[in-house]
């Protein structure tokens, strides 16, 4: 019987790890899967050696880093002495996978990574570390690809996960007026980030920005999507008691509004997918602004604009992240057509770029014929 173990650390790489593992059983039942992981690996029949629930915790204190110390020093123990795993599957997490594969490679085992870490974006000398350490890198950006091979790292794009994974949505009216939203004014939604230290940087702009915006353009309504990370109380004071707060509805709210104001993060490529106009605004403490200029790789900081090489989406970043200037590009997406229009067919070409591919029947795909 083939083994494999799973490492993950957060939410979203438990539940892409997790349709890769359905996808792993479903083509071959007779797999043993083991995994730090979450309630998403669980629900697709995985035994867990350890939930991760702690191993998301944002921050660099001395509790942090020994808690993930020992808990490294407990895989490899498990792994090397007692699971003897035929491969290990290192999904997203960087930090901590990376540090997993030195010990893990060390020991003899066979490293896949599947979700790596962004290099592209940030600190581009940890592609050494993968080529010493990892044995296959399945990528979800096909821009990865030339990167890796030009290091002599074996590496295969599966496609990206939510080119599959987003719902297909085409009850507008109905979603509209369930929600007390008015059908004839153009709703813009507004994505304030789903960290705290987001609220706390973005929500303030972002309000002034629809301020702006409704005093030049009078048909215009708003709406806040609450992230399930944020508390009611965290909004408290930010929100003005009259603009409507929805949680649970990001994807309808990406699908159906008119405009989107958005932090940069996933959302943004999610947002390109169902080819909704936006812009990207994002800021930070000072200090962190000017650390992330000298550890990143490439202009863009959004989603479509990297997957592309386009100047699709504005991105208004740190000292551009002003009411002002958010309000100047949401009223033209607004009020000019053609520039509407514009954006609309260029995000068109994001999904064209990812290909049509099943991320998670690719991935099982690739890990069988490997294994």
């Amino acid at each position: 019987m083939k083994k494999i173990f799973i490492i993950t650390g957060e939410y979203s790489g438990d539940k892409h790890a997790a349709n890769v593992a359905r996808e792993i059983l479903k083509k071959n039942p007779e797999v043993q899967i083991e995994a730090v992981g979450g309630e998403n690996l669980e629900k697709a029949g995985v035994k867990l050696f350890c939930n991760h629930d702690k191993m998301s915790a944002m921050g660099l204190g001395l509790k942090i880093i020994i808690n993930h110390v020992m808990l490294g020093k407990r895989i490899a123990d498990y792994l090397i002495n007692d699971y003897k795993p035929d491969l290990v599957l290192l999904t997203d997490y960087g930090g901590f996978n990376l540090n997993m594969a030195k010990v893990l490679k060390k020991a003899g085992l066979k490293i896949f990574y599947y979700i790596p870490p962004q290099i592209w974006a940030s600190r581009k000398w940890r592609i050494n570390t993968v080529k010493k350490y990892i044995d296959k890198v399945i990528t979800i950006f096909p821009f990865e690809i030339p990167m890796y091979k030009e290091k002599g790292i074996d590496a295969e794009f599966a496609g990206h996960p939510l080119v599959n994974q987003l719902p297909t949505l085409n009850e507008k009216d109905k979603f509209l007026q369930e929600n007390g939203i008015d059908c004839s004014k153009k709703l813009v939604s507004v994505f304030p980030g789903s960290r705290i230290f987001e609220i706390k940087n973005l929500l303030k702009i972002f309000m002034q920005s629809v301020s702006l915006i409704q005093k030049a353009v009078p048909d215009v309504q708003f709406v806040i999507c609450q992230a399930p990370t944020i508390k009611d109380e965290q909004l408290q004071n930010l929100v003005p008691a009259d603009m409507k707060i929805l949680k649970h509805k990001n994807y309808e709210l990406l699908a159906y509004s008119d405009a989107l104001i958005l932090a940069s993060g996933t959302v943004a490529l999610e947002a390109a997918l169902y080819q909704t106009p936006m812009i990207i605004s994002y800021k930070g403490p000072e200090f962190f602004y000017w650390v992330y200029l000298l550890v990143r790789c490439i202009d863009h900081v959004s989603l479509p604009n990297i997957i592309t090489g386009k100047d699709i989406v504005p991105e208004l970043v740190q000292h551009k992240a002003k009411p002002e200037i958010i309000a100047k590009h949401i009223i033209e997406l607004l009020t000019d057509e053609t520039k509407y229009q514009k954006m609309k067919t260029e995000l068109q070409t994001v999904r064209h770029f990812l290909t049509e591919k099943n991320s998670a029947e690719e991935a099982a795909r690739i890990i069988l014929e490997n294994l």
